[in-house]
């Protein structure tokens, strides 16, 4: 066996110091991926010691992406990307043209080509997908309007740069500032027949190409990708469909990014996209989850391998103003697109936060502006700076937003009742007012049940509490489940449980009894802990899926955890032992005493 092994010491090296700085920061209250970028930076090649492939670490990061943007397209369904349509395609180009505005002024400021800064403007209008993902899953807002706009957003963003990598090289070598070979399609077609497509081809060629790739996937991907994980599923072999997975995930988006021209990430979010209209795509994001985690963090990783220290004593007023513009500018014209659009306040924060940093498709196009000799080493540079700036500094900006919700809020309410006008013009000016879906009160009930989450087992606990007429409030994200809900006449708060303000809206203080019907047991221990602490006497009850996550849940403070597959071997013992011991007859159905779902919604994936 070779010593020499660079696959190996990257992913060893990127993983081991990424999990002991991601421990570090979580433990100072910080995001983990803060520790991961900082772990990037040791094994990189600007500071001393081991120096991971500069090489692999990029191209193990793109695996990360893949299956990210694939499992965002599992959760995202067509009619939810059309649905947003009307806000995310003009409002991302809005936003595309003034953060590149700004860029570009910026760069002829410093005595760059307008090529240079042009590219240099482009590089810091686009979000990174990781990063704004990470930020959406952690809050649970995937599912949710904010999530989808914001998703939506992103995936013309990526259109948008697909584009742009086009025609850079195109414009580059037709106004003599760079050189590059020019699409190959239209270079094909060159040679063959003789034909000068020139920049308008170029563009029509890649638009062709993207649209042939949409249509095929839409057409016969339907079909193709759902059939073949079924009859993957049919051969009863887990390790087979979990391969199954990556390969359509990875197949997918490698063949898109060879064969049409689209981004790696794009291929992948169709392909998601497509199985999600499968009964096998909850299946399909469980097995891909655990490889998706760990290459996403070897992309935080590959980005500080990137990032040189010394910049920031070199430049710090261009790192100033380069942050500037990602951080402030890009998210205060998001800010106000989105609320030209009279969408909620609370939409237009969460989108403001989630593009105020860069990524991925920022690095290409620095590498590709250096390359075609359009954008100075110094401008790659201040990218890379801002990039890791920006995304340390996102989850500030998130934290900002929130705590700047309750007083934007506060500040209508208080023009609302100090406005001297009639009763009947201010009911009118309310019903004129765009409704704030996302909106949240503090509850009135007291010595109440709270149930968290609504899926399988969350909707039958939810519908006996109604049926025996407990009084009680659901606390649930997702959009289409809240909408069940408030068309049951059940009080509902849209949040995350694991945020303290949420069960403070609750009135967790005053309420009987707690049931956590989520699957996810570190976001349930989270729970239990705050529950108890609150509340020293409410009663807790719990799921888990093991006897590890039953013992961490009691002693979290949990009164009563059930795991499934221990009641329902209980449920098939007691049933054989009525048949083989007891002579009692035996019924198809459930005993009188089963507590089953009244006419409610049917249970949904989880």
């Amino acid at each position: 066996m070779p010593h020499d092994t660079p696959l190996i010491s990257t992913i060893v090296g990127g993983l081991v110091l990424a999990f002991i700085f991601g421990a570090f920061a979580h433990r100072l209250r910080m995001p983990p991926l803060v520790g991961y970028l900082i772990a990037g930076v040791l094994v990189g090649p600007h500071t001393p010691g081991y120096v991971a492939d500069q090489n692999l670490a990029p191209e193990l990061a793109e695996i990360g992406v893949i299956l990210l943007m694939f499992g965002v397209g599992l959760h995202f369904s067509l009619k939810d990307l059309l649905s947003v349509r009307g806000i995310a395609v003009p409002g991302a180009i809005v936003q595309i043209a003034f953060a590149t505005l700004l860029g570009w002024g910026l760069g002829a400021f410093m005595g760059w080509s307008t090529g240079g800064s042009l590219v240099f403007g482009l590089a810091l209008s686009v979000a990174s997908t990781v990063v704004l993902l990470k930020a959406l899953q952690e809050r649970r807002l995937v599912e949710t309007e904010r999530g989808r706009i914001a998703v939506g957003w992103l995936i013309v963003e990526d259109l948008a740069m697909v584009l742009a990598l086009v025609l850079i090289p195109a414009a580059a070598s037709i106004g003599g500032e760079g050189h590059a070979p020019v699409e190959p399609l239209s270079a094909a077609l060159s040679r063959l027949f003789g034909l000068d497509l020139g920049i308008g081809g170029m563009i029509a060629m890649t638009l062709v190409k993207v649209a042939l790739f949409v249509a095929l996937m839409l057409v016969f991907g339907r079909k193709l990708i759902p059939w073949t994980m079924h009859r993957i599923a049919h051969t009863g072999s887990r390790e087979l469909f979990r391969l199954g997975v990556l390969a359509i995930a990875l197949g997918v988006a490698f063949g898109a990014a060879k064969l049409f021209g689209v981004s790696l990430a794009l291929g992948a979010f169709f392909a998601g996209m497509v199985l999600a209209e499968s009964e096998l795509s909850h299946r399909a994001a469980q097995e891909s989850l655990p490889l998706r985690d760990a290459f996403a963090v070897l992309f935080f990783v590959s980005v500080g391998m990137l990032f040189d220290p010394n910049i920031l004593i070199d430049k710090p007023l261009p790192i100033l103003a380069t942050i500037f513009i990602i951080v402030i500018g890009k998210s205060v014209a998001a800010l106000l697109i989105v609320l030209a659009f009279k969408k909620p306040l609370s939409t237009a924060l969460t989108i403001s936060a989630s593009l105020g940093q860069i990524g991925e498709f920022s690095f290409i196009l620095a590498a590709l502006g250096v390359e075609l000799g359009l954008l100075p080493e110094e401008g790659r540079d201040l990218i890379l700076a801002g990039a890791i700036i920006s995304i340390i500094l996102n989850p500030l900006l998130f934290f900002l937003c929130d705590r700047m919700r309750p007083l934007l809020d506060g500040a209508k309410r208080e023009d609302v009742v100090a406005d001297p006008a009639p009763a009947a013009d201010a009911i009118a000016a309310q019903e004129e007012m765009p409704p704030e879906d996302d909106e949240v009160h503090p509850t009135a009930l007291s010595g109440h049940s709270i149930l968290v989450g609504y899926g399988r087992v969350g909707s039958i606990v939810g519908q006996n509490l109604k049926s025996s007429a407990t009084p009680f409030l659901v606390i649930e994200d997702s959009d289409k489940r809240i909408g069940e809900l408030k068309a049951q006449g059940i009080e509902t708060l849209s949040g995350n449980a694991v945020m303290r303000e949420t069960l403070d809206l609750a009135n967790l203080s005053g309420a009987r009894s707690i049931a956590i019907a989520i699957p996810n047991a570190f976001e349930a221990c989270r729970i239990v802990e705050q529950a108890r602490s609150v509340n020293p006497s409410i009663l807790i009850v719990a799921r888990a899926h093991s006897d590890a996550e039953v013992d961490e849940l009691k002693q979290y403070g949990a009164d009563t955890v059930i795991m499934g597959e221990r009641e329902i071997a209980l449920g098939m013992v007691d049933r054989l032992a009525q048949v083989h011991h007891e002579s009692v007859p035996y019924e198809d159905g459930h005993e009188p005493d089963t507590i089953m779902p009244t006419d409610g919604p049917p249970p949904e994936r989880e």
